[in-house]
This record gives structure tokens, sequence and C-alpha cells, in this order.
């Protein structure tokens, strides 16, 4: 049975454990490109010990972004700072990931702390939002919506694909669409969002349709031998919304379009949630498990996974095949390191670089004054 450090093998890639770094917004891109401080937020991840290290979510067009501030993949020109993380990534032993989407109704913002309001379409760092229908989100996003015509959703879909080649030619090798957290992929999937009447509205089979044309897209030019997956909004917590059975039988229907592992999240199409878990302990994880049993697909999920022992038994209990972490690895660049201490694992400083190993094992003074706590009794 694996366990939190278990490789995890998936087509042609192997993780060295099964902790993921979650993709997480920085507002830190200039005209949508990284640059130094991507490096290092990606590169220490890496060198303490994530298997899998993701960029933030990158927009597929200028319009996909959350802000000015965020980074995208729609020009060549972003390439060569992509490029720069993959390899450091990679150096440290990681595999790079990219997680490629479009915000949607949810984008032209101000950055979280400067308010993070909804700018106009007229204001000079604003546009105009688009979705599956003329319907604003609510609260701070109150501009008006413009519906997404046929031939713009064939546009987008031929953006998913060019963003696919740029991130092959930047060197990722694990590609996931973001189809959750209120963003176009999963506004079509909901219908708090979506009330088309044309061949993308109305069943779930054609609320799927945005998913399954974007994904065929992309797996037309993302390689075989790479991951190609999928973070789904599996549940809008509303009565009227996305309800978690038509999640489950989603991630079946898309399957067939070349999907080799699910990340299961929530829609987040609306603010008035019926329950809202998020205080309570790995509160995905029945719905993930549920998922990986009925489908029989690779499942990863998140939401309060942090402790070092609830981690490893989601995946010593064959729960989920990956855990993906968001705010640890923001606290904590060095979390797998801690979590193999706490878990006793034989050797955890063989999760760094091995010119740091070589001083971490051989520290020669007190234990309790090496930068963690002290190593549990095996």
């Amino acid at each position: 049975m694996p366990d939190l450090f278990s490789p995890l093998t998936l087509k042609g890639v192997t993780l060295r454990n099964r902790i993921a770094m979650s993709p997480m917004t920085m507002y830190r891109s200039v005209d949508g490109c990284m640059n130094d401080f991507h490096i290092m937020l990606m590169g220490s991840r890496a060198a303490g010990g994530f298997g899998l290290v993701f960029t933030e979510q990158l927009a597929i067009t200028p319009g996909g972004r959350t802000s000015l501030s965020c980074a995208g993949i729609y020009d060549d020109a972003q390439i060569e700072g992509l490029s720069r993380v993959t390899a450091i990534i990679k150096d440290m032993g990681g595999v790079p990931a990219v997680q490629l989407g479009h915000t949607g109704r949810k984008s032209s913002e101000l950055k979280p702390w400067e308010g993070g309001a909804q700018l106009a379409p007229d204001h000079p760092h604003g546009w105009q939002v688009v979705g599956p229908s003329a319907i604003p989100f609510g609260g701070k996003y109150s501009y008006p919506v413009h519906a997404l015509t046929k031939a713009e959703i064939a546009g987008i879909h031929q953006s998913y694909a060019e963003a696919a080649k740029r991130a092959l030619a930047a060197g990722f090798e694990w590609l996931e669409m973001h189809f959750a957290h209120g963003y176009l992929g999963a506004s079509f999937f909901s219908p708090l969002a979506n009330q088309r009447t044309d061949e993308y509205g109305g069943s779930l089979e054609n609320r799927l349709r945005f998913h399954r044309e974007a994904l065929d897209a992309v797996r037309a030019v993302w390689p075989e031998r790479y991951p190609l997956t999928m973070r789904l909004g599996s549940d809008d917590l509303n009565p009227a919304g996305v309800q978690f059975d038509d999640a489950v039988t989603a991630v079946g229907m898309l399957r067939s379009h070349g999907l080799d592992l699910v990340d299961l999240s929530l829609g987040f199409n609306t603010d008035d949630m019926a329950e809202k878990p998020f205080n309570e302990m790995s509160f995905m994880i029945e719905r993930a498990s549920r998922v990986r049993r009925e489908i029989g697909l690779p499942v990863a999920t998140s939401w309060n996974l942090g402790l070092p022992q609830v981690a490893d038994s989601v995946i010593r209990e064959g729960l989920i095949d990956l855990v993906m972490l968001g705010r640890p690895a923001l606290s904590n660049p060095h979390w797998p390191v801690w979590a193999a201490r706490e878990l006793a694992q034989e050797d955890p400083f063989g999760l760094v670089p091995e010119d740091w190993a070589w001083w971490l094992r051989n520290f020669r003074a007190h234990d309790a004054c090496i930068g963690w706590p002290p190593a549990p009794e095996a």
C-alpha cells in the first residue's frame, strides 16, 4: 500500500512522492510574464521536496486573467520566463506542472489586498468579462457579462490548444485544465451561470460540451506521454447549482476525452452556499474517494490536508492518489521534509538537493536547533 512518500507514475511521468504544490495566483506578473519572484517561489518548493510543483493558473487569453498582474500563456514572449521556472523545478527534483484557465466573469479585478473590486469594462485596468450567459456573478462582480457566441467559444478552445503548445515549449510535463472556482469552465458546468438554450446549455451533457471540446483541443497537441488532468468544480453547495452527483457523472463522461486524473474542488459559482465546510478537516476526501471508487480514475484534492498525519492517511487508505497543498506550501517551503520527520521517514533529508542533504544529515549539534522540530522517535 502506498504512502505519502511513495512515487506516483502517471503516463510517462513519475513523481517522487504524492505531494503537490497547488496553483496559487500571486499577482506578481508584468504583461503576463513570470520573473525572478516565480523562479524563487517554485524553485524553493521543488528544493523543499514537493513532487509536483504547479505555477499559478496561466490565462489562455489576456481577458482570461484575474487582474492585470496575473500570469498568462497567450503570447510567445511569455515562454522565456516560464522556461526558467520549469528549469529550476526540474533541477531541484520536482516535476513542473501548468494549469491553463480563463477566469470568465470573475476577472477584471484589483489585487485582493487593494480591495479586490471588479473594475468596469471602461476602466484603464479593466475589461469586458465573459461567460456562458449574460448573468453577473453578483456581489462585488456586478458588471454586465458578455454571453459568448459559438464562434467565440471555438476561439477560446483554439486558445487552449495554443497555450498547451507554449506549455510544451516551456518544458512543462503535466497539464491541468482549470474548470472550478467560478471561472469560465465552472460557469459552463453550472445552471447558476449557464442558461443557454443552444447545444452548450440545458442538459448536463450540453453543459459539459465546453469541457469536452477544450480537452479535445488540448489532447490533440499535448503529448500522450504527459498527463492531462482537470480541476473540476464538483459542487456549488447550492440546490440550484451543480450537485456532486453531477460531478461524478461528468468525470465519467470526460474520461473518454483524454483525461488522466481529476483534481476535485468546489464550484464557487455563487456566494450563496447552503453549507460552508471550509473549517472541516479534509472535507473533500469523501467526495474525491467516491469518484475514485466509482469512476476508476486517479484523483487528487486539497482543502485542509496540511497535517502530515492526515495527508499520509488518505493516501495509505487508498482514498486519493495525490495530495494538493496550497497555503501549507506558502507557509512552509520545506513542508515535505517537515512531514517526513513528523512521520518518522528513514531519510527525510533525501527530499532536498544532495549538497543540502549532506549538511543536514551530518548536523553536529543539538537536534532541536536544526530548524525543524525534533524528529519523533521511530
